[in-house]
């Protein structure tokens, strides 16, 4: 397949992209490299990967690049809600503007994966499951503009549409804002970390089988086209005081506090059902202890602070 990305040089495009050339599929990438990264360098060999300097709103561009993809896969996007409240006009117009453009540029053969979050599910009860036909009730600007996006995608038809778990993991776009990586950074950089609504549960899941759940809709559009599917790992709906705790496993002077010093915008707490995912074929397979250890050895990668002298 020729598979358009849009924002693929960020935290999970830097994954998923050299996951798609590994399947041999053809890759093209366009992203404004807006952090001025240079993830997908080890990809420029490779005679089916390509990349284009450009903003996926720009519509002359656009139409050029969809055209010639049997996929698109809507990465770019204003990502978690403080910095979606930060610019709420940069976060309508990349996150939902971007998508109504590849809806009305691509044709009915175009198949469209889109990552949406399972923020969506809003204030959910820590104590029941949230399943694919949980009615959506996003709470920020983030989720709303998401779960919109879905919702237009999903009516257009040729669609499928993927509710991602709280990612983790390293990629070559690291993110340390991800809870399961701001942890194990804290414990590892600082020693310690303050938690508030130590209670609240979320699902969680390995940035490689995003990755793999993507090649896996490509390689079976038949049976999942048409529907929403939570992607997360099922051993791992825990709170944030018992995902802590595992941390604290690997790192054993990790000190944690639990105090009311602040409260989640998204309201994120809920235990989520991967229960269709998984009738259709594909589960993931990456524990949380895996990530932990991967991220340490990351960790150590970094190296020193520039800006600590320590």
């Amino acid at each position: 397949m020729k598979v358009l990305v849009t924002g693929g040089a960020g935290y999970l495009g830097s994954i998923l992209c050299e996951r798609l050339l590994h399947g041999g599929h053809e890759v093209v990438v366009i992203d404004n490299l807006m952090y001025q990264q240079q993830t997908l360098f080890h990809l420029c060999a490779n005679p089916d990967f390509d990349f284009v300097v450009g903003d996926a709103r720009n519509e002359s561009l656009m139409t050029d690049l969809v055209k010639r993809a049997d996929v698109i896969i809507p990465l770019a996007a204003v990502v978690g809600a403080p910095a979606c409240d930060r610019d709420p006009w940069l976060a309508r117009s990349v996150n939902l503007e971007a998508i109504r453009l590849i809806n009305r540029l691509r044709s009915p053969r175009q198949l469209v994966i889109y990552p949406n979050t399972n923020s969506g599910y809003g204030a959910k009860s820590g104590d029941s499951y949230c399943t694919e036909d949980t009615p959506l009730e996003p709470i920020s600007l983030y989720g709303q503009t998401k779960v919109e996006a879905e919702a237009e995608l999903l009516e257009a038809g040729n669609s499928i549409t993927l509710r991602l778990a709280t990612v983790f993991g390293t990629s070559p776009r690291m993110r340390l804002d991800l809870l399961v990586n701001h942890f194990v950074y804290a414990a590892v950089t600082d020693g310690y970390i303050v938690i508030f609504e130590k209670e609240f549960k979320r699902n969680y899941v390995h940035i490689r089988d995003v990755a793999d759940c993507f090649v896996y809709c490509i390689e079976h559009p038949e049976k999942m086209v048409g529907r929403p599917y939570n992607v997360g790992l099922d051993a791992a709906n825990l709170s944030k005081e018992e995902l802590a705790l595992k941390v604290k496993q690997y790192v054993p002077n990790f000190y944690i506090h639990f105090g009311p010093v602040g409260s989640d915008p998204d309201k994120r707490n809920y235990i989520v059902s991967n229960q269709r995912l998984r009738e259709a074929g594909f589960e993931a397979r990456r524990s949380l202890e895996e990530g932990i250890k991967e991220l340490l050895k990351g960790y150590r990668m970094m190296g020193r602070s520039p800006f600590k002298n320590i």
